[in-house]
């Protein structure tokens, strides 16, 4: 049960007259947002407000389950780093996250922080503790801050701006009435060194991309993402970087986006425990969590590393569809499975043939999954542009559902070509 404070409020303080741009601001400053800790608007019992080390306000919170809300107005849609900066005074680590969009219709829970450890300390000072990429659209923002296993003394929270969010520059609408499909769109990766950035575009943090995944996706970095030997390696790299693992996501997202056609993904996908590769569809309309399913995804190359035979390479590959009508939540996403030979070790085609009316989905030829329910905007979204995502994450609610093998280093997510055609 909720108990309410007669308390003055500070909701949030921000420098400057804001307006939403397509870059970042000259002084990132000016789309920063500062949470001071004593500003909460509810609370779980327990929890108290302190002066700590500077002469200011903090707040203390109990040993185990505590929460404290906030309401944070967001002035620009993008990605944003978010630093708790916090002090732990007992002897054992304790976790925090930060939950969005609390009083959202679906009744979902939005985790935008990934679990975030912080580590007993014998000194008074605090420490920050950050977290990058989360994504933030431009409104008010109703958060809770979940405090587990140990006691805190909270400072204050706050959001800097990474990278303003770029509308894509270009869509594709691609004919479905001809009689032979025609390529019009496509990356060989014939070049060397970072994938093309005039097709492509990195998503970067370890924010936990709302499955609590592991890895940091990197940005510009050849270690995570190059062009070699004629393809595309996406390589996971454990202990690097700074960070439990590295790896890359990179989306056509601001450069081009599709509607209806034919897509192919030539692709070897690694089969470590804990691996979970993916060539897939995001709606232009994601903005932020909330926005999803509602933008519509569609999943074309789906694996994860411990349904695959480490000796033959025989594994499984995933169609789904996920909409605001058939989603996770509940139950009843559209999903069909394919065995496949040898997955690891030679290359296979993963097609997607996407229609006004339906949309089918294949493996090296053979059509396995078909979904046609266009009677609603919430089953179907797939009117309306659609971004390429290649990313090879690491763990997470479903790659590390059977655990990480822990003798893994690297792995390697292998694309000869993504090809987009229409029908002439």
């Amino acid at each position: 049960m909720y108990r309410f404070l007669v308390l003055p409020i500070l909701l949030f303080s921000c420098k400057g007259a804001v307006t939403e741009k397509n870059t970042l601001p000259d002084s990132a400053t000016q789309n920063n947002v500062v949470v001071e800790a004593e500003s909460f608007l509810r609370q779980s019992g327990g929890i108290s407000v302190v002066k700590n080390n500077h002469n200011a306000m903090s707040v203390q919170t109990a040993d185990t389950g505590s929460w404290l809300t906030y309401a944070v107005t967001v002035p620009v849609s993008g990605r944003y780093k978010i630093k708790l900066i916090a002090a732990n005074r007992t002897d054992k680590e304790a976790h925090c996250w930060l939950e969005d969009y609390i009083d959202n219709k679906d009744n979902r829970t939005y985790n935008i922080t990934g679990k975030i450890p912080v580590a007993p300390m014998d000194t008074s000072a605090n420490s920050t503790y950050q977290i990058e990429g989360t994504p933030l659209a431009a409104t008010t923002h109703q958060m809770k801050l979940h405090v587990e296993n140990s006691a805190l003394i909270i400072d204050k929270i706050e959001f800097e701006l990474m990278k303003a969010q770029v509308p894509t520059k270009k869509v594709f609408k691609q004919k479905t009435d001809g009689k032979e499909w025609k390529m019009v769109w496509s990356d060989e990766f014939d070049g060397q060194g970072l994938p093309d950035t005039s097709k492509w575009t990195f998503d970067f943090g370890n924010w936990g991309w709302g499955n609590n995944e592991l890895q940091y996706y990197t940005s510009g970095r050849t270690e995570n993402a190059r062009q070699e030997n004629g393809n595309l390696i996406i390589e996971a790299r454990k202990n690097d970087a700074g960070m439990p693992w590295s790896s890359a996501r990179i989306t056509t997202r601001e450069k081009v986006s599709f509607i209806y056609g034919k897509i192919d993904f030539m692709a070897k996908v690694p089969g470590g425990k804990g691996t979970w590769a993916a060539g897939w569809l995001l709606g232009d309309k994601y903005t932020d969590e909330l926005s999803w399913p509602y933008c519509g995804e569609v999943d074309i190359l789906e694996n994860v590393g411990f349904e695959m035979d480490p000796l033959t390479g025989k594994g499984k590959t995933h169609a789904s569809i996920h909409c605001g009508a058939y989603y996770f939540k509940l139950g009843n996403q559209p999903t069909a499975i394919a065995e496949v030979e040898n997955m690891n070790n030679a290359y296979h085609l993963y097609s997607l043939e996407w229609f006004p009316e339906r949309i089918d989905i294949f493996i090296d030829g053979k059509k396995y999954f078909e979904y046609k329910d266009t009677s609603s905007a919430l089953s179907w979204p797939y009117n309306d542009p659609q971004n390429i995502i290649l990313n090879l994450a690491m763990g997470g609610g479903w790659g590390g559902a059977k655990g990480m093998d822990p003798e893994i280093t690297s792995q390697q997510f292998i694309i000869d070509y993504v090809r987009v055609y229409e029908l002439q």
